[in-house]
């Protein structure tokens, strides 16, 4: 039987202060903390909308992730990606998707998605529910990311597979974390421990994210976006499907791979049966 969300209609943003899903909005550190959860989110709604509003969709089979997508998808048909914006990973078709982004969950929608607006601390959706649960550079933006890992885990039936990206290492902070609105970069061990506190178990990894090596490409790609946002997306847009083609696939090793010198990991969870949350 299909799992249908609960109180999606009913959802306020108002009333979800605590641990909202923040995604690429430019502010500092300093600056966030100044805001309100509420500000907060209104402000990375707004900047969301803007951009989903001129980014054309990407299809999932365009990204590397999808020889691992499609094989796990065969088999799981109660399917849930968090936050993609016009980035999914999944197959769109039948799968649910939770977002702030109203153009972005249109377009889903527009596309078989089964598009609900919410925020990854408060999903609108039963215990147990989904079979294959993709959230990919989320954790990081999330003011309680304790809470939305609890929740990632709460959806999942006995035995699901979560598919968890985040990038590593504080010290490794640059200004394009400020830029894209991190709450934090992960030491290893943290998220590994955090990961099993709420039943996740890590079958795989690799190394994983295309942010460029050169630091003054970021910098140049920060100003286009504050200052000439309209010509950056057409540019972005254009090259964006061009960029996918070179890639590299992704390679997993069983288990946790060596963390100690990579700026992003994709980890491949299990669910563990009896696990409690």
């Amino acid at each position: 039987m299909v799992t249908r969300p609960f109180g999606a209609s009913s959802l306020s943003f108002r009333n979800r202060s605590a641990g909202i899903l923040l995604k690429c909005r430019p502010m500092t550190a300093s600056t966030a903390r100044s805001r309100t959860d509420f500000e907060l989110l209104e402000a990375n709604r707004r900047f969301y909308d803007e951009m989903w509003t001129d980014a054309g969709l990407v299809e999932p089979e365009r990204f590397n992730t999808w020889p691992l997508v499609s094989a796990l998808a065969a088999t799981a048909s109660l399917r849930l990606e968090v936050a993609p914006g016009l980035r999914p990973r999944l197959p769109i078709a039948g799968t649910y998707f939770v977002d702030i982004s109203a153009p972005a969950l249109a377009t889903l929608r527009q596309r078989g998605g089964r598009a609900v607006i919410g925020p990854i601390s408060a999903l609108p959706f039963r215990d147990a529910s989904f079979d294959l649960i993709c959230a990919l550079d989320i954790v990081e933006h999330v003011d309680d990311d304790d809470r939305a890992l609890f929740e990632l885990a709460r959806v999942c039936t006995p035995g699901a597979t979560l598919l968890l990206s985040t990038p590593l290492h504080p010290s490794r902070w640059t200004p394009f974390d400020d830029f894209v609105g991190h709450r934090r970069r992960y030491e290893p061990h943290e998220l590994l421990a955090k990961l099993a506190a709420n039943g996740l178990a890590v079958e795989r990894s690799a190394i994983f994210g295309m942010r460029p090596r050169s630091s003054r490409l970021v910098e140049i790609g920060m100003w286009w976006l504050t200052n000439e946002r309209e010509r950056a997306m057409r540019w972005y847009n254009r090259l964006m499907p061009i960029l996918l083609r070179f890639r590299k696939r992704l390679e997993f090793v069983p288990g946790a791979i060596d963390m100690c010198d990579m700026d992003e990991v994709l980890l491949v969870c299990r669910r563990q049966p009896g696990a409690r949350t």
